[in-house]
C-alpha cells in the first residue's frame, strides 16, 4: 500500500469512527507530515481523496475541517468505501446496500403496477416466464436482472434507476451473483406472482411480493 493510501485510510477511519468530529479541524499538512513521517505531497494526496469522498472540506488558506458525512455524504461515499475493500466492518455496508435495494425495489414494483404501459406489462410477464424456463443458475440470474431492469424502468422514477445503478456497479459493496440471490431465484412462483401483480395493476400486491423477494437476501 502506498504511503498516501495508508494516511488516507488512517484519517478516514478516524473520521468514520467519530474520533475526528464534524466541524473539527484536521491537523495541518505539516503536522501530519511530521507525525506520520511522510512527505507533504503524500499527505496532500490523502486529504484530496478525503475531500472527493465528502469527508473533509479543504479551504484555501484555512483549516481543513471534517464534514458531517452522515448528513452531507451521498451514495458516492458508499461506493468509495466499498471500492477500497477495507471499510470498517461496523458500518455493515453490504447490509445497508441490500436494505436500500429492497426498499427501492419494492416501491419500484408498486410504481410499475401503477405506471407501466401495456407493452411493458407484457414484457415483464414474458421475462418472468423466461426466467422460469432457465435451468442454469447464472442464466436465471441474468433473466432476473433483466426483469428488475424492466420493472424499475416501468416505475418511471429516475432517482430509483440511478440509485440501483449505483449499487449494482459499486465493486465490493453489493455483488448480486446467482449464489447471493439464490433464495430469490428459487421462488419461481413468487417471481411469476410479481409479474402478474404488475400486469394486473395491483400496486399493493406488487409491493408486497417484491419486498418479500428482495428481503430474502438481506
Amino acid at each position: 500500500m502506498l504511503l498516501s493510501d495508508r494516511i488516507h485510510t488512517q484519517l478516514r477511519d478516524r473520521i468514520l469512527a467519530g474520533d475526528l468530529a464534524p466541524g473539527a479541524p484536521v491537523p495541518s499538512e505539516r503536522r501530519l507530515s511530521e507525525e506520520l513521517g511522510a512527505s507533504r505531497h503524500a499527505v496532500r494526496e490523502a486529504l484530496k481523496r478525503l475531500q472527493e469522498a465528502g469527508l473533509v472540506r479543504i479551504s484555501q488558506g484555512g483549516a481543513t475541517r471534517v464534514r458531517d458525512w452522515r448528513r452531507d455524504g451521498g451514495l458516492d461515499l458508499l461506493l468509495a468505501l466499498g471500492a477500497q475493500g477495507d471499510a470498517p466492518p461496523e458500518l455493515e455496508l453490504e447490509r445497508a446496500a441490500l436494505e436500500l435495494r429492497a426498499c427501492v425495489g419494492a416501491d419500484a414494483a408498486r410504481r410499475a403496477a401503477q405506471r407501466a404501459t401495456p407493452a411493458e406489462r407484457a414484457e415483464i410477464a414474458a421475462r418472468a416466464e423466461a426466467l422460469a424456463a432457465a435451468a442454469d443458475p447464472d442464466a436465471r440470474n441474468a433473466e432476473y436482472e433483466r426483469l428488475w431492469a424492466l420493472i424499475v424502468d416501468a416505475a418511471g422514477n429516475l432517482a430509483y434507476r440511478l440509485a440501483l445503478n449505483t449499487l449494482e456497479t459499486g465493486q465490493h459493496v453489493l455483488v448480486l451473483d446467482a449464489d447471493r440471490v439464490a433464495s430469490e431465484l428459487a421462488d419461481t412462483a413468487a417471481i411469476r406472482g410479481l409479474a402478474r401483480a404488475i400486469a394486473a395493476g395491483d400496486e399493493e400486491a406488487a409491493r408486497t411480493v417484491a419486498a418479500d423477494l428482495l428481503e430474502r437476501s438481506g
